[in-house]
């Protein structure tokens, strides 16, 4: 997969320069979402906050009709972002999503949380890059990452998540790390040495 296949959020521009590929000038602000099944124009409006005709005109679509598989642009017309030192805005919120996604796709709610509160946990702590997109792609830390999960689609839960973890909830208790013990096979890997503060789901987390 390459690049431009892969980076799905991003600043797009104001008016389209393509005529006929979207027929709405776009938002300074705007990401991609890939519809799942269940997915509804009025349940995506409920999650991401643009208003259905919003999506319906960011996206050239005529009816409330969408297909599982399809890619929406998603603008951000409407999604209101807690100010954060150091954060770098919506950017950051969706870059945090797209980690929830790639490395809690599955989890309960809460363990969608807590790994976002980690991220914001190491932000406040020393020894860590202190914003959101260092902390996510410091080379080695996230298995999403290597793997190329992170450019999945993102869920709602997993933006909601983002927020909540962002506006300050911690589910962990202050954790700096996480971790599945069914994937540390080596006994000897140096996070069988942190302090556990709890579990979530398959989620162990330390400090």
């Amino acid at each position: 997969m390459n690049l431009k296949n892969r980076i799905i959020a991003g600043v797009v521009t104001l008016t389209v320069l393509c005529a006929g590929v979207m027929p709405y000038a776009m938002p300074a602000m705007a990401w991609t979402y890939r519809i799942e099944s269940g997915d509804s124009l009025y349940k995506l409006s409920k999650e991401f906050g643009p208003k259905v005709n919003t999506l319906q005109k960011a996206n050239g679509l005529k009816s409330d009709l969408i297909i599982s598989g399809k890619t929406l642009w998603i603008p951000d017309t409407n999604t209101e972002v807690k100010p954060m030192q150091n954060s770098r805005g919506q950017n950051d919120l969706y870059l945090l999503a797209r980690l929830i996604s790639g490395e809690a796709r599955g989890e309960s709610y809460q363990g969608q949380v807590a790994v976002g509160a980690v991220i914001m946990n190491r932000i406040n702590s020393k020894g860590f890059p202190n914003t959101i997109a260092g902390n996510v792609y410091k080379k080695g830390e996230f298995e999403s990452i290597s793997n190329g999960q992170i450019w999945g689609s993102v869920t709602p839960s997993a933006l909601k998540a983002a927020k909540a973890a962002i506006s300050g909830e911690d589910p962990t208790g202050g954790a700096l790390y996480f971790y599945n013990p069914a994937k540390v096979h080596s006994k000897d890997n140096w996070i069988w040495s942190r302090q556990v503060t709890g579990r979530i789901g398959l989620h162990v987390f330390a400090i």
